[in-house]
């Protein structure tokens, strides 16, 4: 619609939204303004009004935005105490430069559908550690997803302290005991019929990836990301040093170290790669497109909508998230044998432990082969150099 403004764009056919900064939180506006040209260049002005006033120290948001929400958190009550909401509303906005963009996505998430609900018409002094405590006792929710809104808030709370607002931070240090265990419902991998079948319904491209994917145990955001550049045809390897998330606009580094590593191609996983070359080794970096648009795919969920809820329909499989692709390849791996220090390594998980602890049902407690694989590598050996027949003399 003609010329574009920065820090302007168009909310509805009846208004306008303008952006700055004041105070280190980003600021969003609406202006009851049909977006014409002429009103959008108005906008425009009126913004750069707004960064001159706040540059030279005389803006007043208040008497500016009369009628905003943000107008009491810029112009408090002299000795008005800070709401949680109006805090966490502000800190939250303060991080986004800060943060990959799908941890942001996290912690806003977090904010909004958990800890503004719960504490934000409380003032910010008066959040104590026992509430925090009695509310997380109560809910049925994984320790995962516990241990994140702990961490969430134990931040916000940190930095609260730095600022001055609060004198102490109520939990630091403080931990919710409860049994750490993996619901059974999250981690629900595909059986070899399923696996074969939803392969088998695919084609193209489409089969490539599920293949790979199958094989690798790579999570999605893993492939949207891989590159041909990446891979070692020589040691049958593929390097994974970056993840494209659905919030993110370019591909970024894991968030661990171990996050970067080499993936050992299996056959099949090197069988869908090798003809994965032949469809987009020459159109670009990318191993992986949408068949539809030629071009990467940028996450999780445009490949949901997009390919997995129709193959798994045409498969006639139970629905699962693709992410249960990866459950599928750690449960292969270690019901065939695999150590689980390996398969920690090959799905990029810090402590080998953790893979042990998450996937202990699919590890085979006594095998019938069980031991067989160190006799036959080593047992001719061993008998020979260190067996000698007895002698028996008079």
């Amino acid at each position: 619609m003609g010329r574009e403004f920065t820090g302007v764009r168009i909310v509805s056919g009846t208004s306008i939204e303008i952006a700055f900064t004041y105070r280190g939180v980003r600021c969003r506006e609406r202006l009851k303004l049909k977006p014409t040209p002429a009103n959008l260049k108005a906008a425009s002005r009126h913004r750069e009004a707004i960064l001159d006033a706040i540059a030279h120290g005389t803006f007043d948001y208040k008497y500016t935005f009369p009628d905003s929400p943000r107008a009491a958190q810029f112009s408090p009550e002299p000795g008005a105490r800070i709401s949680t909401k109006d805090y966490l509303d502000r800190w939250v906005t303060r991080l986004e430069p800060e943060l990959k963009a799908s941890t942001y996505l996290t912690y806003c998430r977090i904010v909004k559908n958990q800890l503004i609900p719960q504490f934000g018409a409380k003032a910010l002094t008066d959040i104590k550690w026992r509430d925090v405590r009695d509310w997380i006792r109560e809910k049925d929710t994984n320790p995962k997803t516990i241990g994140n809104i702990l961490s969430v808030l134990r931040t916000a709370l940190d930095d609260a302290v730095e600022d001055e607002l609060i004198e102490n931070n109520p939990i630091a240090g403080k931990k919710i005991r409860r049994k750490s265990v993996i619901r059974e419902d999250e981690i629900d991998p595909f059986s070899s019929e399923e696996r074969e079948a939803i392969i088998n319904a695919a084609t193209g491209q489409e089969r490539n990836l599920i293949q790979f994917a199958f094989w690798t145990g790579m999570r999605i955001s893993e492939l949207c990301a891989l590159d041909w550049n990446i891979v070692d045809w020589i040691k049958g390897t593929i390097r994974v040093n970056k993840a494209l998330t659905q919030p993110a606009k370019e591909s970024e580094a894991p968030k661990t170290s171990a996050g970067i590593r080499d993936v050992k191609l299996l056959a099949p996983a090197l069988a869908a790669l090798q003809d994965q070359k032949a469809l987009t080794y020459l159109k670009g970096e990318e191993v992986f497109q949408n068949p539809r648009t030629e071009e990467r795919w940028t996450g999780d969920m445009v490949i949901r909508k997009r390919m997995w809820t129709r193959i798994l329909k045409k498969a006639k499989v139970r629905y699962r998230y693709p992410y249960q692709m990866r459950h599928t390849y750690a449960s292969m791996m270690l019901m065939a044998g695999e150590s689980p220090q390996w398969v920690a390594t090959q799905m990029g998980h810090t402590d080998w432990t953790f893979t042990a602890r998450t996937y202990s049902r699919f590890i085979p407690d006594d095998a019938p082969d069980a031991g067989q694989k160190a006799v036959e590598r080593w047992g001719n050996s061993g008998v020979e150099n260190s067996i000698r027949p007895v002698v028996r003399t008079k």
